[in-house]
């Protein structure tokens, strides 16, 4: 097909996308995300809430996470949107609780991370969660729960909840290992790879950390059509290519402050940062091709653009940083000019309205709660 048909029809997606998203998917979003600092503004541990707050500060996989949303039918679009917000939460919060001081930081991250697999349980009853010595008053249980509500309302989820959980395991696996031996990573990466993949074991752990699979596969779960055939192209498609790209592509935004912590970064483990360029402008490729194959293959590539563009757009003062930029937007194509013209005047607009978080004084919250106008009636 030529590239300028493709364009053409990518700019239509992308035109009807970009309403659906500001007029219903971000509104939506924006109230889940007030709704859970509200509560969490209520913790009175000084620390807790300080981290339960700087998890919900990272508005940019929050709002990817609810971009998902954008193409599911109108009827399950609230609903999906609670299930993908509260499911980043969760991932956020984990996060940063794995990365705190601790005896044995690779049992607690394993033990933190397991609570994914928990919010996507289908399991009748309330939720079981792992013991991880939190002081933060209920707020995680009270996300997954939100989480579980939210999925078990979705028509397709019990189709799509086996590989959703799958892809969640996979996060429990790297977020763990990765704070460990990196030789243990890396066998548990080998023993991962695909027959004949020819992804190096960090390309592949980088894969596995990746929520777009989960999100993929929620977003799905509002069709009540889905089979398991949609499922294993949808599961295929983000597994390993486009999370590869994904995971590096924030190890590049995040390699400064890993450096700082001593921690892994996926993005420093290729021998230079020449090949760094030109293995991400690959993974670009093969990521494209990958999600081109489904049914609606544009409406993911429209994604895929949008989760590479809102990390590419934030400026970059390392030379090395920037040659990896320009390969991965020159594989992108023409769609993420557009597109990154979004992000960049959204990094603007969010840097002049930018207010500091307000710390305390904590007060009673609950996410049960309603705000006045905003979500009466959903779904």
């Amino acid at each position: 097909m030529p590239t300028q048909e493709v364009d053409g029809s990518l700019k239509v997606v992308f035109a009807n996308a970009a309403l659906c998203y500001w007029l219903f998917v971000f509104p939506r979003t924006a109230h889940e995300l007030r709704r859970l600092r509200r509560r969490a503004r209520a913790i009175h541990q000084p620390e807790t809430r300080r981290l339960a707050l700087e998890a919900l500060a990272k508005r940019g996989n929050l709002e990817g996470a609810a971009a998902f949303a954008t193409f599911v039918p109108w009827r399950q679009r609230a609903r999906t949107v609670r299930a993908l917000v509260a499911f980043q939460a969760i991932y956020n919060y984990a996060d940063l609780l794995a990365e705190q001081p601790s005896a044995d930081p690779v049992a607690r991250a394993r033990r933190l991370h397991e609570v994914l697999c928990v919010a996507l349980d289908r399991s009748p009853g309330p939720a079981s969660l792992p013991d991880v010595d939190l002081d933060d008053e209920g707020l995680l249980g009270e996300i997954v729960e939100r989480c579980r509500v939210s999925l078990s309302g979705l028509p397709g989820y019990s189709v799509a909840a086996p590989a959703a959980c799958t892809a969640a395991r996979r996060i429990v696996e790297f977020q763990s290992l990765s704070l460990g031996a990196e030789d243990a990573l890396e066998r548990w990466a080998a023993s991962q790879m695909p027959a004949e993949c020819p992804l190096t074991w960090w390309e592949l752990a980088a894969g596995a950390g990746s929520s777009l699979a989960v999100h993929a596969l929620i977003a799905a779960a509002a069709e009540a059509s889905l089979d398991n055939t949609r499922v294993a192209e949808l599961a295929d498609a983000y597994f390993p290519w486009t999370g590869a790209l994904h995971s590096l592509l924030d190890s590049l935004v995040d390699q400064r402050e890993d450096a700082v912590a001593g921690e892994l970064s996926l993005i420093g483990c290729y021998p230079s940062p020449l090949i760094a360029a030109g293995k991400m402008r690959g993974l670009t490729v093969e990521a494209l091709a990958a999600v081109r194959r489904l049914p609606e293959g544009r409406r993911h590539v429209l994604l895929l653009t949008a989760m590479a563009c809102s990390y590419i757009s934030r400026p970059q003062d390392d030379w090395d940083a920037q040659a990896i930029v320009r390969e991965v937007r020159s594989a992108l194509g023409g769609i993420s000019s557009l597109v990154l013209f979004v992000f960049k005047l959204w990094h603007r607009t969010e840097r002049r309205c930018e207010q500091p978080e307000a710390m305390g004084p904590p007060r009673r919250a609950c996410l049960g709660e309603q705000e006045r106008g905003v979500d009466a009636g959903a779904a």
